[in-house]
């Protein structure tokens, strides 16, 4: 089974990893026969499965049932959880949601912030619940940005996001979520630190690569962002042992992210 000591020698040894979103049972058995290394209950199950306009509406409970789900059917994946929109605006909420949704069967928590999460992420951490904490564009907080856009390309932004992440570990973040940021900048942050980085829309620099599993299948019905890959349609997949089912497209992300040919320039922020 993948822990967190299993990404940590990962990042040492320079191998990369894994991650693609999950909210049921199946998808998280063909997972892990994929060895698809971490899997992630994101909040984006509001658009993919809930078919809202953005996260936002997301609920704790959601987030809840839908851990339980993947949990049951993964026993290889780390798996990581949102706290949704509004969950954790005290310490107090963040303490009582943390629980709900580690007692479901997540094994990190992610929150979306920067250093105005440092005391947050201290109190969590010495409770026991490792913290993921995503940077860059972060979708609870599409309202105040105005939309979904790259994030981190003044100096000013790129300075003030390096803070961040080094204010967060330095209060005990166990991992770091890039999203849409300049490729430069993920290598940056990906080098300065020790703790694994997630990259999406980051560039291939990162420790590890997420993506929305829907998007990653081809299953969207707008256009996709640059960073999107279809693997269920790649030629790779329809040559596979797979024959080009579902599965087969999540080993072929698997692998891809490990050899290092996904992502490419194309998929990546200048």
């Amino acid at each position: 089974m993948i822990t967190l000591s299993t990404l940590k020698k990962y990042k040492k040894e320079g191998r990369k990893f894994s991650c693609l979103t999950c909210y049921d049972a199946m998808f998280a058995k063909m997972m892990q026969n994929a060895q698809v290394d971490t899997i992630l209950v994101g909040d984006s199950l509001g658009m993919v499965v809930q078919g809202n306009d953005s996260t936002l509406p997301v609920t704790v409970e959601d987030i809840v049932y839908h851990t339980g789900n993947v949990s049951r059917s993964n026993k290889h994946a780390l798996i990581l959880a949102d706290l949704p929109f509004m969950s954790y605006v005290t310490v107090e909420d963040a303490i009582a949601n943390t629980r709900k949704v580690m007692q479901a069967g997540a094994q990190v928590i992610k929150l979306e912030g920067g250093a105005e999460l440092s005391e947050m992420v201290t109190t969590l951490t010495k409770a026991g619940a490792p913290i993921c904490v995503h940077l860059g564009l972060t979708p609870q907080s599409v309202n105040v940005f105005g939309g979904y856009k790259v994030q981190g390309k003044s100096d000013d932004a790129a300075a003030k996001l390096m803070s961040d992440v080094h204010a967060v570990v330095a209060a005990g973040a166990s991992l770091i979520l890039l999203e849409c940021v300049p490729a430069s900048l993920a290598k940056a942050v990906t080098e300065a630190v020790d703790v694994p980085v997630i990259g999406i829309g980051a560039g291939a620099d990162t420790d590890g690569q997420v993506l929305v599993m829907h998007d990653m299948l081809g299953v969207t019905h707008e256009r996709t962002a640059r960073f999107v890959h279809d693997f269920l349609t790649d030629e790779r997949n329809q040559k596979s042992e797979y024959a080009g089912s579902v599965e087969g497209a999540f080993a072929l992300f698997h692998n891809s992210v490990i050899e290092g040919s996904y992502p490419q320039a194309e998929h990546q922020f200048n």
